[in-house]
């Protein structure tokens, strides 16, 4: 499959975002890999590496379209979908907590550009 559109840097258009500020997507040997910055009380917080599993947009295309992924941090799970649409990727959130906090589940939808100011520096 072709990943060619999904590779790069997202920065998330939100400045005041206190989700995810970026993500990486890189091809490793043909497959994405996703690195994940999220707006931590102290900074950027690393979630690490998750390999991605990628969609066409049809049966009769190989080109990657969307992906998704799945982030497990023990008490929690994070589970990413996203596609590009007019040159943004479109990422969509699903946080799943799996403690006993009784914080309830959320769904969390942004957008994310090739550049912007605030996050290219981290």
């Amino acid at each position: 499959m072709e990943l060619g559109a999904l590779l790069g840097t997202w920065i998330n258009s939100n400045p005041d975002t206190n989700s995810i500020a970026k993500l990486e997507a890189t091809d490793e040997n043909g497959k994405l890999e996703l690195r994940v910055s999220a707006v931590g009380p102290d900074g950027f917080v690393d979630w690490g590496v998750a390999e991605a599993q990628v969609f066409a947009a049809n049966t009769e295309a190989n080109v990657g379209a969307g992906f998704t992924c799945c982030y497990d941090f023990g008490f929690a799970e994070t589970r990413l979908q996203g596609m590009i649409m007019k040159g943004l990727l479109v990422l969509a959130q699903f946080h799943l907590f799996k403690d006993d906090s009784k914080r309830a589940s959320y769904f969390l939808r942004e957008y994310y550009a090739s550049t912007h100011e605030r996050f290219l520096q981290s």
